[in-house]
């Protein structure tokens, strides 16, 4: 098959989406991240810097995303159905829990939130659109890679996996009863796997298909998601969840 990509085209995007994971680096730790010569990342950076995509801050210039890159991100909500349809789902249930809402969606080894609701409680499990997470922490993750395909699994398992909590479960066989339980029940939770002294609720989301392409959650401290609450939100999370899978047009049989 032949390979119509252009060169120079892909390693600019690939480079504005580095800077948009990872902010505040210079040329020099890009050029290292991205595999690229420092020359050629200079230039790369500047012609995006010359269409309002990236800007420099600092005496020791750092580069982040420029005003124009909120133009992507505004269109990208409009248009990619998953967000679209989430928005009023988000906002639904967030008015009714008053916790964190959010739908995470698998990139390789790791889950990306693409569209939040945030609490307006003082005590909050805060999280940002754009944010990474590894894919084997928190209830999310764990619905996400339960339904990924094997060859994600593997590359996962084989994987170091970091403890990031003293509730992150790294062990391959109590991670496999896990992933086997949230097939099982339909929904996963997790207790401070990510976050120290919160609980979090995710269920799956599916397309069209019925394949399994996000996941929507809620989070929020175990001070307030206490045992009584749990079933209540497990209950919300998973109708709201298919509700979203039947906006994507997902017909139940």
């Amino acid at each position: 098959m032949a390979d119509y990509t252009v060169a120079a085209v892909d390693e600019a995007l690939a480079l504005l989406l580095l800077v948009a994971q990872s902010p505040g680096h210079g040329v020099t730790e890009l050029s290292v991240m991205s595999g690229n010569t420092k020359a050629r990342t200079f230039r790369l950076l500047y012609t995006l810097e010359q269409r309002g995509l990236l800007h420099r801050e600092g005496d020791t210039p750092t580069y982040h995303l420029g005003y124009k890159a909120l133009y992507l991100g505004v269109a990208a909500q409009e248009q990619v159905n998953l967000v679209r349809v989430a928005r009023s789902h988000l906002r639904d249930i967030g008015g009714i829990c008053n916790e964190n809402v959010q739908v995470r969606v698998r990139d390789g080894l790791e889950t990306v939130c693409v569209a939040r609701w945030e609490s307006t409680q003082a005590v909050r499990v805060h999280t940002d659109v754009g944010n990474r997470r590894p894919l084997y922490a928190g209830a999310s993750g764990k619905v996400l890679l339960a339904h990924a395909p094997p060859q994600v699994q593997q590359a996962l398992f084989e994987s170091a996996l970091t403890r990031i909590t003293d509730n992150t479960i790294i062990d391959r066989t109590l991670l496999e009863q896990e992933l086997q339980q949230v097939l099982a029940q339909g929904y996963s939770v997790s207790y401070g796997e990510r976050s120290s002294g919160a609980v979090a609720i995710a269920a799956p989301i599916m397309d069209a298909d019925g394949v399994v392409i996000a996941a929507l959650g809620i989070a929020g401290p175990a001070s307030r998601i206490t045992a009584d609450k749990l079933q209540g939100l497990i209950d919300l999370v998973v109708q709201r969840a298919g509700d979203l899978s039947l906006g994507l047009g997902y017909a139940y049989r």
